[in-house]
């Protein structure tokens, strides 16, 4: 059951990097709401992963939680470095477009 967690946030960290790049392809007059989805889906993927990290030490895993915590340390970092650079591309490419 705890193992669906890994699973929700590498897909959700997906929807949070593939969001802004179709924002941007479609050059859609919602970039705001794609980039909120896009935020929101990175947040809910780290906090799965706390989750899980959680779970983890409620069962008192120790090996697991010292094999995996570097892995995922830098997993996280990735993710939100990611996700906020392709928001911001975003936010630059539409800034001073507004829907008149």
């Amino acid at each position: 059951m705890y193992g669906w967690l890994n699973v929700g946030s590498l897909v959700l960290g997906l929807i949070a990097w593939i969001l802004p790049v179709v924002a941007l392809m479609r050059m859609s007059k919602h970039w705001v709401a794609f980039s909120i989805m896009s935020l929101s889906a990175c947040s809910i993927s780290v906090c799965f992963q706390i989750y899980y990290n959680y779970h983890l030490v409620q069962i008192k895993d120790w090996a697991a939680l010292m094999d995996t915590m570097r892995a995922v340390v830098i997993a996280a970092t990735v993710l939100l470095v990611v996700t906020l650079l392709l928001n911001v591309v975003t936010l630059i490419v539409y800034r001073g477009r507004t829907a008149k």
